[in-house]
């Protein structure tokens, strides 16, 4: 190396420029290149390439002195392995990815996502859940087709494939192998637009099972056998983690409704040896002695008293704890609507001795809500005009749970005051006394009364929290009231009426929702024998009404419904009754397309007077869309009603009403808009009628 510069070499770079080549520069390259006078430097001069004799000798170079690399010691770097995981298609030769199976059975997740598994069913025999839990998790699944490239494709499959190899070990495939195979369209080639094929083989090999288990001191428990009976795992089972989440869940609602609060277990630990096959499973369990309730405390004595919560708890002092119960406790304080929350400790009374179990008390933390409400509500129908009420409570005027409220109506149709008093939770759990008294004015279709009335009942009814399957009432009612037929030209006199009434309901339920129900039936009857008094003359006779619902989800987000509705009065002729109890149909909810108590007999003038029979049937398809995150449905419907003067129904004329509605779930129940029109109108009826509430029609 320090031949390669002469240390007389020139200090800048004009001084190596010679004058004849700023003067001449083409007859100075012409020349070539002149020998070199230092012979430190080079000892050939180099000449033009046409002159070199090819067999003259090669001149002599220096010594080199590094060492050859027989004698030189390098670093030794680990070689690379080639990463062959990753397969493309030979689309030249066969078009088809490189599998792991022939004869695979395959799933596909997506048009351009499959899965293959061993063609033997007993291989994998978990594969549908498999295929459907990857199809949820698969990162190649959420790609946007065009817009994805083979590079996004290949790092989105080597995610997969970790994913997948998870989830083997999750089914107790802890030795599986997943085989990827990108199948890729050539460029050039017609359909080198389509999007990259994915493949996964999976090859799960032996499923290990569970060895020794280790469950602590839960076999020491008094109900030993029976704890242990509910964690359904044992040694010899086909391991699966999805398993021991299920069963350390019943385990732990085992432990209690067996009377364990204090109750404590650890977090599974699962030990894999790859040489038996099997994982060997711990999960301490610590029952800690089994108890019976003890006294129920609550911290606002005034407010929500020891006395009244154990009143509506569903367990008496001496009962074995069971944790459901204590949560139902906690559910009924909140249906209240007193507080804003509730805390519920456990506390040792006495421990377990022997076979005597410990006692644990309740003790109820409470927060008060705001007990004044103000509401409002409008709505309207074709029919029936707009109708706006509000009202004012007070919801514990008279602890525990006694509530007062004022209320009124203003519409088109319908105006009221009055004044309620309903006293919850009332001699036992979910019974409601209620005490109510009104005036209000009615002008309808049918007749105007001026009425004066009031109620009391006690009932057992279900609620948005509490849905039962038997609910009932009992009343006693007393109404004097002025009423008249309403005519178009002529005033006729008012009638006034005195009625006195014993109201009950029944009614059985086996549907799953209250407000917007997809299976079951409601079977519901009213009684109510009344006595009324008229210009002298006094009446009895029996107001009856059965209604019956039947509903049935077809397919998912697609139900079918339908109701009857049968109503009579005998025990008196119809001038007897005053047109106020009189049956009607017609409206929102019951015979849609026709106004509000518009079908049934009429007078000379052409208004409605009401029967003493009726019949009613409906039939609607609700059918949910992706729309609004599938908050809206579609309910297309027909409905029909017949209404006679005689106690059994005559079908002289049976209006049909048929229509379309949508319904948008609110999240505490379906508002409703229908529009519909009467397919056989009688005098006087609309052609659509539009109908907007919340809930279902039935």
């Amino acid at each position: 190396m320090v031949h390669a510069q002469s240390r007389q070499a020139p200090q800048s770079l004009e001084d190596l420029i010679p004058d004849a080549a700023v003067e001449n520069p083409e007859a100075w390259a012409e020349q070539g290149a002149p020998p070199e006078a230092d012979d430190d430097v080079l000892d050939d001069t180099i000449a033009d390439a046409s002159e070199v004799d090819p067999d003259s000798p090669l001149a002599e170079q220096p010594p080199i002195d590094l060492p050859w690399p027989d004698s030189l010691e390098l670093p030794q770097f680990a070689p690379l392995e080639p990463d062959d995981s990753i397969q493309f298609a030979d689309v030249e030769d066969d078009e088809r990815p490189v599998t792991a199976f022939a004869d695979a059975d395959v799933v596909e997740i997506t048009s351009e996502l499959v899965l293959a598994f061993p063609p033997d069913d007993t291989a994998f025999p978990e594969r549908e859940a498999f295929a459907q839990r990857y199809r949820d998790l698969s990162t190649i699944a959420e790609l946007d087709g065009d817009e994805d490239n083979i590079a996004q494709i290949a790092a989105r499959a080597k995610a997969d494939e970790e994913l997948l190899a998870t989830m083997l070990r999750v089914y107790g495939y802890y030795d599986a192998q997943v085989l990827r195979t990108i199948g890729a369209i050539l460029p050039g080639e017609d359909t080198a637009s389509e999007r990259a094929t994915v493949r996964f083989d999976i090859i799960p090999g032996t499923r290990f099972r569970f060895g020794a288990l280790d469950l602590g001191n839960l076999t020491a428990a008094a109900d030993g056998p029976a704890l242990r009976q509910a964690f359904e795992i044992q040694s010899g089972d086909p391991l699966s983690s999805d398993m021991i989440v299920a069963e350390q869940f019943d385990l732990d609602r085992a432990l209690g409704e067996l009377g364990y609060p204090f109750a404590a277990i650890n977090e599974p630990e699962l030990l894999v040896d790859h040489a038996r096959d099997e994982g060997d499973l711990t999960m301490k369990v610590e029952p800690g002695g089994k108890f019976v309730f003890g006294e129920v405390s609550s911290n606002l004595l005034d407010f929500l008293s020891s006395e009244h919560l154990t009143r509506i708890a569903r367990f008496d002092a001496g009962d074995v704890y069971q944790r459901s119960l204590e949560f139902d406790l906690r559910r009924a304080i909140v249906a209240t609507g007193l507080v804003s929350s509730v805390a519920i400790t456990q506390r040792k009374v006495s421990e377990p001795s022997g076979d005597r179990p410990g006692e644990v008390a309740l003790d109820v933390e409470l927060t008060k809500a705001r007990l004044r409400t103000i509401a409002g509500a409008i709505g309207y129908g074709t029919g029936e005009g707009f109708r706006a009420e509000a009202s004012w409570e007070h919801r514990n005027l008279f602890p525990p749970e006694g509530m007062l409220r004022v209320r009124g109506i203003a519409g088109t149709q319908q105006q009221l005051a009055g004044v309620t008093f309903r006293k919850n939770n009332f001699r036992g759990r979910d019974k409601v006394l209620t005490l109510d008294a009104f005036a209000s004015t009615i002008s309808s279709q049918a007749f105007e009364a001026r009425t004066v009335s009031a109620v009391g009942t006690y009932e057992r009814l279900s609620t948005l929290l509490f849905q039962k399957p038997l609910s009932w009432s009992i009343g006693l009612e007393a109404v004097a009231t002025q009423e008249r037929a309403r005519t178009r030209d002529v005033i006729l006199p008012r009638q006034t009426f005195f009625v006195s009434a014993l109201p009950g309901y029944a009614q059985l339920d086996t549907t799953d929702d209250l407000l917007d129900p997809t299976r079951g039936f409601r079977v519901g009857a009213r009684l109510s024998p009344e006595v009324s008094r008229t210009n002298g003359t006094e009446s009895f006779y029996l107001r009856s009404q059965v209604d019956a619902s039947y509903y049935r989800q077809i397919r998912d987000r697609f139900v079918v419904a339908a109701r009857v509705r049968f109503g009579a009065i005998p025990g008196t002729e119809i001038e007897n009754i005053a047109p106020s109890r009189r049956l009607y149909s017609g409206g929102g909810g019951s015979v849609r397309g026709y106004g509000y108590q518009a079908i049934g007999p009429r007078d000379a003038l052409g208004s409605p007077t009401g029967g003493r029979s009726l019949l009613e049937g409906a039939v609607e398809a609700r059918i949910g869309t992706r729309y609004f995150d599938g908050a809206l449905s579609v309910v297309p419907f027909l409905d029909a009603g017949s209404v006679g003067q005689s106690v059994l129904p005559d079908f002289d004329v049976v209006r049909f009403g048929v229509g379309v509605g949508a319904r948008y779930e609110t999240g505490f129940g379906p508002l409703r808009v229908d529009v519909a029109t009467p397919i056989n109108p009688g005098p006087g009826d609309s052609r659509i009628a539009v109908y907007v509430s919340l809930g279902q029609a039935f």
